[in-house]
């Protein structure tokens, strides 16, 4: 069952992750002024892959210690919440290139990341550590997007034709 659950989870990773292949950064992207503390465009699909490996992981740890706890069903849930947010930055950030919205998103993507982290920390200690690496991640990528929010006042618009 382990393995099983744990594919689940990762596939729910995948595609969040894929958005990042449907909404490219492209051209846009790189014509952005951004902060000279951004990390280079290869280490964001290594960062998520690990990243999701390691919380794949961690829901693994919870869910095979659901017991009727609410613990385990709350950071489960949290769970379900944070990765449904991260599948939706992508497409407002880059696909919308919608940089002030992309923050919007990411405040409540960074709430349940710690909510996230909080509630498996009460469940079991391996879970609520192997989170930690993500809130990191979560707060470098929101102080990224708002340095990237505050240079690029004006909204490049959306050519649909494109």
């Amino acid at each position: 069952m382990g393995l099983i659950v744990f594919l689940l989870y990762l596939a729910a990773c995948l595609v969040a992750g894929a958005t990042g292949v449907l909404f490219p950064p492209g051209t846009w992207y790189d014509s952005l002024d951004k902060p000279n503390w951004t990390p280079p465009n290869w280490m964001f699909p290594v960062v998520w892959a690990v990243l999701y490996l390691l919380m794949s992981w961690a829901a693994v740890i919870v869910t095979n210690s659901l017991s009727g706890d609410d613990a385990s069903r709350i950071g489960l849930s949290f769970w379900s919440l944070q990765i449904t947010l991260n599948a939706l930055w992508t497409p407002v950030f880059f696909g919308l290139r919608r940089i002030g919205s992309g923050l919007l998103v990411m405040v409540p993507l960074w709430l349940a990341v710690a909510g996230t982290m909080v509630t498996f920390f009460m469940v079991n200690l391996l879970a609520g550590l192997l989170f930690v690496p993500y809130l990191v991640w979560v707060t470098v990528a929101a102080s990224l997007n708002y340095a990237i929010w505050r240079r690029n006042p004006a909204p490049e618009p959306i050519d649909l034709d494109a």
